[in-house]
């Protein structure tokens, strides 16, 4: 089941500059596993030690929030994820 994912310009870096990557995943959790195993440096960017997404990310599916248990909702063919990260500052 292919699904893309569309990169923050501030992951970028970790995905060889590509705005966006197709994986594979019947779950948004299973897509972004499948993210981080061809681009392992992006996972603790993403992850915090306990597999949890990082407080300041954010995951869309087709353009609505994924909120609240993004890793668990389900996925099918043609979908396409959003990474966002939230950005704060002074």
């Amino acid at each position: 089941m292919s699904v893309e994912i569309n990169i923050h310009l501030t992951h970028r870096q970790y995905t060889d500059k590509q705005k966006s990557v197709e994986v594979e995943g019947k779950t948004v959790g299973e897509a972004l596993a499948d993210l981080c195993k061809k681009y392992p440096k992006i996972e603790p960017e993403l992850f915090d030690a306990k597999g949890e997404l990082l407080k300041h990310i954010e995951i869309y599916l087709n353009a609505e929030s994924a909120y609240p248990d993004e890793l668990k909702k389900n996925t099918k063919h043609g979908d396409i994820l959003h990474i966002t990260a939230i950005l704060s500052g002074g």
